[in-house]
This record gives C-alpha cells, sequence and structure tokens, in this order.
C-alpha cells in the first residue's frame, strides 16, 4: 500500500473509532494489530481419491471431539489440479459444476491434527452448500442455499447423524418462498442448547446499495431474516427483513451463540455483527470486524470474524482477513491478513468460514474470491 493511502485510510479510521471505544491498533487495516497466527498452510486436509478442491464458505468444529465438520462444492471453481471429470467447466449435463451435477459426497470431517478424513457424506442431496454447524450431540447441520436446474432441490436445511444418516430435512426441496415453510437462500443454521433452531435467510441483500434496491428487493419478496424452529422442525416465529436498521439484515450470511447464550449475526452488506437474544430481541451491534462473512465464537470468550470481500466499491479501505476481539467490546486484539489480489489491491481477500480448535489453531474454508489464490477448500493458520 502506497504511504498516501495508508495516511487515508488512517484518517478514515480516527474518524470511525471515535464510536467504537478503544483498539489496539488500526481496525480498518491491521497495522499495530498482532497476528497470533502467522504460520499459513493452504490445501490443508486430505482430498478423497480422484476429487478436485471447490470452493466452500463453511468450517466448524465438532464439540464432541474437537475436529473439523466442512464441505467443499463438489469441485465447483475448482482451485486444485484436475482431476475429476467435468471439474473445470461444465457438470455432467455441460452446466455450471456444483453438488446436482457433480455427485460426489460434500460434507467431510477432518481430523484436526492430521486432516485425515474420517467422515464423508451428502452425495445427492445437495445443489450448493452454504452454512454448517456441528450441534451439541455432534449432529451436523447444512444448509443449501441454490437450487437446482430441474428444481428438484435447494433452499433447504439438512440435518445428519455423525455417521451420515439423515436425520430432518426444512424447508421445501427446489422451492424458494418468504413463508414460514420456504427458505430463500438460506445461509446458516446454528442450534440452541435447548434444541431450538435458528436459521439465517436470504443471500441478495448485500448487493442492494440504494434505500430504493432495498425496496425493490423486500416488493420482490426477497427476504433478510432469521427464523427459529422447534427441535422437532415445527416453525416458532421470524424476525427481520431487507434493510439498514437495528433487527434487519442485508444477507445474515452466518450466526454464532455465545456463552450468554445470544445470537450474533454477522449481517455482511451492514458490515457490522447484530447481536440478539435468542427470543429475538435485538441487543446490541459490534462495528470493528468489517464486512463480516464467517464468525466463529471460542470458549474463553474469543470473537473470529473473518472478512472475504471488502472491496473497492463496496467497502473501502478494509482490508480483508480474520479479526479478532473479546466477547463483551467493540474492539480487536488480533488480526490475520489476507490474500494480496490484483482484483482488490492493497485490500485483500480471504475466506468465508472459520473456525477455531482448542488449541488457537485457526481454519479457515475457501470461498469464491480466495480458492484461486489459496488452490484448496481449507487452509490453517497456526502459531508455529
Amino acid at each position: 500500500m502506497s504511504s498516501n493511502r495508508i495516511k487515508l485510510a488512517v484518517l478514515g479510521a480516527s474518524v470511525f473509532l471515535a464510536g467504537c471505544g478503544s483498539v489496539d491498533g488500526n481496525i480498518v487495516t491491521g497495522e499495530g494489530i498482532s497476528n497470533p497466527n502467522p504460520v499459513l498452510t493452504n490445501q490443508w486436509g486430505e482430498l478423497p481419491a480422484g476429487r478436485v478442491w471447490g470452493h466452500t464458505a463453511g468450517i466448524d468444529i465438532d464439540p464432541t471431539d474437537g475436529n473439523i465438520w466442512a464441505y467443499e462444492r463438489c469441485a465447483a471453481g475448482g482451485g486444485g489440479a484436475a482431476g475429476a471429470a467435468g471439474a473445470g467447466g461444465g457438470g455432467a449435463a455441460g452446466g455450471p459444476v456444483n453438488c446436482d451435477t457433480n455427485l460426489v459426497d460434500p460434507i467431510l470431517k477432518f481430523d484436526r491434527n492430521t486432516g485425515e478424513v474420517l467422515a464423508n457424506f451428502g452425495a445427492g442431496l445437495f445443489t450448493t452448500p452454504h452454512g454448517i454447524h456441528a450441534d451439541h450431540e455432534g449432529n451436523v447441520w447444512v444448509t443449501d442455499f441454490a437450487t437446482n436446474a430441474s428444481g428438484t432441490k435447494g433452499q433447504q436445511v439438512h440435518k445428519f447423524s455423525p455417521d451420515g444418516e439423515l436425520l430432518m430435512s426444512l424447508g421445501v426441496a427446489g422451492q424458494a418462498g418468504n413463508d414460514s415453510a420456504h427458505f430463500n437462500q438460506p445461509n446458516d443454521v446454528i442450534v440452541a442448547a435447548d434444541g431450538s433452531i435458528f436459521v439465517s435467510d436470504g443471500h441478495s441483500g448485500q448487493g442492494m446499495t440504494t434505500a430504493a434496491a432495498v425496496e425493490e428487493g423486500r416488493q420482490a419478496g426477497q427476504t433478510g431474516r432469521i427464523m427459529k424452529f422447534a427441535a422437532d422442525g415445527s416453525f416458532i416465529k421470524e424476525w427481520g427483513q431487507l434493510g439498514t436498521a437495528h433487527g434487519e439484515f442485508r444477507t445474515p450470511h452466518a450466526m454464532e451463540i455465545d456463552s450468554q447464550d445470544r445470537l450474533w449475526v454477522a449481517d455482511r452488506g451492514n458490515h457490522r455483527l447484530e447481536i440478539f437474544d435468542l427470543e429475538g430481541n435485538y441487543l446490541e451491534s459490534r462495528y470493528s470486524f468489517s464486512r463480516v462473512s464467517g464468525i466463529f465464537i471460542t470458549d474463553d470468550n474469543l470473537v473470529y470474524a473473518i472478512d472475504s470481500e471488502s472491496g473497492p466499491f463496496n467497502h473501502v479501505n478494509w482490508i480483508a482477513g480474520v479479526r479478532v476481539g473479546p466477547l463483551n467490546e467493540d474492539r480487536l486484539t488480533a488480526f490475520i491478513p489476507g490474500y494480496p489480489t490484483e482484483t482488490r489491491g492493497y485490500q485483500s481477500t480471504a475466506g468465508e468460514g472459520v473456525a477455531v480448535d482448542a488449541d488457537g489453531t485457526v481454519f479457515v474454508a475457501e470461498g469464491p474470491a480466495s480458492i484461486p489464490i489459496a488452490r484448496g477448500s481449507f487452509s490453517r493458520y497456526s502459531a508455529d
């Protein structure tokens, strides 16, 4: 970055920080903030034989054994060497590669130390997996936010047992909608300690950059909401709509539940983290974490938020990477920078999903923007 550009970024940050409390360094550029995980390992994790790495957005830690749950999108946007038929340009029918046209198992469980594949399942059920969550019993939940070409898959949330048995599906396969029975691009899913299920729904809002565009999206039936279900899958309530006010969203891209039973929502298009109680009452927000795509909260109450896509036309000056801060303060204590890239210049790019194991090792799910550089679905950031 040029010295003049750094000065401009720092000046912009100083104005912004007036409402954000104390910080350690510059939250916009990351300058002066320590990186506790400087050692990067790309293409982390074994890939089943004959497979090609595809992009992803989801990764989580199994609370029962500490290992890694994730998925890759069946070679979509393949970042690795060619090896599967049709992986680069088309599926079996000549269309785009996704989990409907390339029927491999998208869901993977890895040994967190060795990267060995411990489980692999889910073939034939998905179009484009998006969010993933391992609940307190070790069950695995995955959202499917796209509809396949024939309108028979997608727009659902699936629950699996640890060995891959399909236990529950929410939503109507292949049908988008904005009522309580349908999803419209479900981004993420998370389960509370009492078994309540939360789904963040609506991916389109992040591109709506004017009041007129938001209103047009509302009128068209696009969503930006959180939906709550009972443990048996019955609908309870929803809150939120497209918008910029507190309690509204422009792409609620990811969620976490913290140690105080608060629901955190990565409101990506509005460049913030929104915090609610489990009944949907708005509590507060965080603004130091940039344009958040993924979030993970550790047992020792550290918030890890990854910015995959800040750029000159959607979030000027902010540099992509993983920002880390304390649970109850809007400030940063660590920053793991992303990848320099020609398309975004000094602002870089990074993955979309983030998870942290018991040793503080950070695992990243590489999305469409970062996989051409990372060359694999998953990366590992360690202390040494």
